[in-house]
């Protein structure tokens, strides 16, 4: 998969203008809006990340020692939803072929039909009722289970969407002070940059109201189903011609001609009469 990019095509009234849309940019999109989603969950439903586990299980560890102030509740549901929504569309992507296909159009189409539905619940019920801040956060969490499952089955190194510790190990590991192969540096350090950049972008939204943040993640992540159903379908048709121009007549009457001639078969050594003795 990170070696496909599908073409896209638009007409305008003088010339046409080409672009295309990677898995790569697709995927560091998504990152960006887990960035967001979890701003909202750290600073407005008690400390809880959406995407990054190892964070409510650290959270978690700290409280099960005595650990005055923590949540627990919060991440302990965060973390079962997020279990729960990387199992179904683990499910649902068990017997789909590699790349993009319909039904990562469906799971992603989900996440932010589910995000747009948190986004709502935030703007009626707010986040004053503890249970409604746990009830919002599980719902965040089960959306970037989704996500996560979803973009490993896309494959595209280094670009989890949801964490960037292994995208910062590989980062330092083969800079120059490390292994020096320099391989995906562009990559790894625009997934990390995109987090960080979503992460201010969610707390600057929360200022004015953590639903209009998780508004904006639900935007990224249904335009990024689009173009990325748009763009596999736009695909098709390429490698369907492929197939096509590699299977014509045209190529079907030249194989004949390639077959070797009966002048052009190597003679056979002629054959002996039997000898006396034989006969």
């Amino acid at each position: 998969m990170n070696g496909i990019s599908y073409g896209t095509r638009t007409r305008t009234s003088s010339r046409v203008v080409r672009w295309r849309v990677t898995p790569v940019g697709l995927m560091l999109a998504l990152t960006f809006a887990t960035g967001v989603v979890d701003a909202v969950g750290y600073l407005r439903l008690d400390q809880v990340f959406a995407g990054n586990m190892t964070g409510n299980v650290v959270i978690l560890g700290m409280a099960a020692t005595g650990g005055t102030g923590l949540p627990v509740l919060g991440p302990v549901m965060a973390l079962v939803f997020f279990l729960v929504g990387a199992a179904v569309a683990g499910r649902v992507l068990r017997t789909a072929l590699p790349g993009w296909s319909r039904r990562c159009t469906g799971l992603l189409g989900g996440v932010g039909l589910v995000l747009a539905a948190t986004a709502l619940g935030l703007a009626v019920t707010g986040v004053g009722a503890p249970a409604a801040r746990v009830s919002m956060a599980s719902s965040l969490a089960l959306a970037m289970g989704v996500q996560a499952a979803t973009a490993r089955h896309l494959g595209v190194k280094d670009v989890t969407t949801v964490v960037v510790t292994s995208t910062l190990t590989g980062l330092a590991a083969d800079s120059r002070l490390g292994a020096a192969r320099g391989q995906g540096a562009l990559r790894r350090g625009a997934a990390v940059t995109l987090i960080i950049v979503g992460a201010a972008t969610g707390a600057a939204l929360c200022q004015v109201h953590a639903g209009l943040a998780v508004l904006a993640a639900a935007f990224v992540v249904l335009a990024v189903t689009g173009l990325g159903h748009l763009s596999a379908r736009s695909a098709d048709p390429v490698a369907a011609a492929t197939t096509r121009s590699t299977t014509s007549p045209t190529s079907r009457s030249l194989a004949p001609a390639m077959a070797p001639s009966p002048a052009s078969a190597p003679a056979t050594a002629p054959t002996r009469p039997p000898s006396a003795s034989a006969r």
